[in-house]
């Protein structure tokens, strides 16, 4: 879980993870050199769980960065990813983890709800693709990373390349490049994703410049084939993601 100025939101984040009814975890906060009250809340978390472990960042280094600290930490067998103002249902894990054991699934995601800041339900479900291949990954990022968990005793650990944004989307794709198969989801919603005014997803500019990075410089590209996958991207965006998974919801 990296967490950068988090207060608002992260004694609820880490909750939803010490209240998962799977209960064999270990949490990895990373902190990004908080200048809030982000530190002080947690360690309150500290004094009380002795599965629950503290990074802290000197400078601010960004989300690749913090988070790949995490993953080289980890211990277990699976590697999930929580930002610090999100939050899991109960039964995300032990669903997950049942699934990927009795499908011998390498990656696994799954829908989930979108809320706003106040964590009030928008009406709206990111509904997950049944499967996924690497082909179809390519043409735009189809895994909400807050659902995302993969194998790290088949696939080994796959850290994020270091991009300021969209490093979640180059770790999926290593992760299913390297499995050899489809990623594979659950049609159930899982998790709430917290979406905020001032969010990277928000701004049309950044979301071209970005994408592009991900193809010339994570994926190391052409520009000739970088511009091309953009084109791809844009059409999938705006033509076909956006209908096929984005359905309103009256909870």
């Amino acid at each position: 879980m990296p967490m950068f100025n988090s207060e608002a939101y992260i004694s609820e984040a880490i909750n939803s993870v010490i209240n998962q009814t799977h209960i064999n975890w270990e949490l990895w906060l990373i902190d990004d050199a908080s200048t809030d009250k982000t530190l002080e809340i947690v360690q309150s978390f500290l004094n009380v769980h002795t599965n629950i472990y503290l990074i802290k960042n000197d400078t601010n280094l960004g989300a690749a960065i913090t988070r790949n600290k995490g993953i080289e930490a980890a211990k277990g067998d699976y590697i999930a990813f929580l930002d610090g103002d999100d939050v899991w249902k109960p039964e995300k894990l032990e669903k997950q983890l049942a699934f990927m054991e009795a499908n011998y699934c390498d990656v696994c995601f799954s829908s989930y709800n979108l809320i706003n800041e106040k964590g009030e339900l928008l009406n709206k479900t990111i509904k997950a693709l049944p499967t996924l291949t690497y082909k179809k990954l390519l043409k735009s990022n189809y895994v909400g990373n807050l659902t995302g968990i993969y194998n790290a005793k088949t696939l080994g650990k796959i850290t994020s390349y270091n991009l300021r944004k969209r490093q979640d989307w180059l770790l999926w794709l290593t992760a299913i490049k390297k499995s050899g198969k489809p990623a594979k989801s659950i049609q159930e919603s899982l998790a709430y994703y917290r979406v905020r005014e001032a969010s990277m997803s928000s701004n049309k500019f950044n979301l071209i410049k970005y994408n592009y990075w991900v193809y010339r410089k994570g994926l190391g590209f052409s520009t000739i084939k970088s511009m091309y996958y953009m084109f791809l991207f844009l059409f999938e965006h705006f033509f076909i993601k956006s209908k096929q998974t984005v359905i309103t919801n009256k909870i």
